[in-house]
């Protein structure tokens, strides 16, 4: 399974939403018959592929949320170490990224486990816009829409029309101080 999952990776990263079936079968070196033992459709690659990433996001963002609560950083600091993981996490396959940012979730629970890990990435931002004094009068609404701004421009601009990961990283900052200025 693992094989047509990656297969399925690389054929929709260079033809899009245009990927068949068949192409990806043909990307694993297996016949149509066993990709469809797996999987019905391209849209339930799609999905595999979507609950793949996320739970490698989550994964490494839990490393980097528990590394900067060790360290304690200056909020800056805090936020190029997030994002630069972040652009790691999409910069090998931008195209396939774009299309999976534009997917629904399959079902309630995938939908209820996304918004739970969109969460878990609010909160952390909170907790470090507090600990560093930025954010305003309400932080935890500072802290959300930082981290929607930011999957927005990552995922409907950046991965769309391609990057360079330094530039994105700064590109990034801009935003980041733009919503969460330091003190006056």
């Amino acid at each position: 399974m693992n094989t047509l999952v990656e297969a399925a990776a690389q054929v929709f990263s260079r033809e899009g939403i245009g990927a068949t079936t068949n192409r990806i079968a043909e990307r694993a070196g297996l016949s149509i018959g066993t990709l469809y033992q797996y999987f019905p459709d391209k849209f339930a690659l799609l999905d595999a592929l979507a609950e793949r990433h996320v739970r490698e996001a989550d994964r490494k963002l839990t490393e980097v949320f528990a590394e900067l609560r060790t360290q304690t950083p200056p909020f800056d600091a805090a936020m190029r170490t997030v994002l630069d993981a972040v652009l790691r996490l999409h910069g090998d396959r931008p195209r396939l990224h774009a299309l999976l940012h534009r997917m629904v979730p399959v079902d309630q629970d995938r939908l209820e486990a996304l918004q739970g890990f969109e969460d878990r990435i609010c909160d952390e931002v909170a907790f470090h816009l507090k600990r560093c004094g930025r954010g305003g009068d309400d932080v935890d609404w500072t802290a959300r829409t930082l981290v929607h701004a930011i999957d927005a421009q990552l995922h409907r601009v950046m991965t769309r029309h391609g990057y360079h990961a330094e530039d994105a990283l700064d590109a990034l900052m801009v935003t980041v101080a733009r919503l969460a200025p330091p003190p006056a």
